[in-house]
């Protein structure tokens, strides 16, 4: 397996190969929220596509996430996902800022995006990208690395409840979709 800098790179590529999602990520970026980035299914569904040499399946929704520990309300969220819906309006958005997450979880306060994206139900699903227009450079993040994303693999976050992954599992039809999925146990 590829170091993870390679696997960055590799992501990355897939991103720009596919247009139309690069240009989300740089509508995101217009932003300029705090600790912004593009996260989760478009990015994780678009590595299993690849692994499954089919074309880009289509994006259900774009998950934006930021962090401002003094937007309190989520006043900043909604108002990005508002600009957002009327500058794309094709896609379905939901932008959240991370800072007020651990609400919703009774987790401690997290301390950045990548703090609250480790609490996550799927190890896979915690990527990010963001573009930074100032240095035209392109950041991944991914806190549990890349490497099981890249094998195919999908795997429980051992901090959340086992029901909550296989509901999830179940749900979104993952092993339909992507039927050379590895599901990998809980304490792997």
């Amino acid at each position: 397996m590829l170091p993870d800098a390679a696997l960055q790179w590799r992501l990355i590529s897939l991103l720009l190969q596919t247009p139309q999602r690069a240009a989300l990520v740089r509508l995101v970026a217009r932003l300029a929220l705090p600790d912004a980035w593009v996260a989760a299914g478009a990015l994780r569904n678009l590595v299993w596509d690849h692994l499954h040499q089919r074309p880009a399946s289509a994006v259900n929704d774009i998950d934006v996430l930021y962090f401002d520990a003094t937007d309190h309300e989520g006043a900043l969220g909604r108002a990005a996902e508002q600009w957002l819906q009327e500058q794309a309006p094709q896609w379905r958005w939901q932008v959240k800022n991370q800072a007020l997450m651990h609400k919703r979880h009774g987790h401690a306060p997290y301390r950045n995006s990548g703090d609250a994206m480790r609490f996550w139900p799927e190890c896979e699903t915690a990527i990010a990208v963001r573009y930074l227009p100032t240095q035209s450079a392109w950041q991944v993040m991914a806190p549990f690395g890349l490497r099981s994303l890249f094998a195919g693999q999908i795997t429980a976050n051992p901090c959340r409840p086992p029901q909550l992954f296989q509901q999830r599992l179940t749900t979104k039809q993952w092993l339909t979709l992507w039927p050379e999925l590895s599901v990998m146990d809980i304490q792997a």
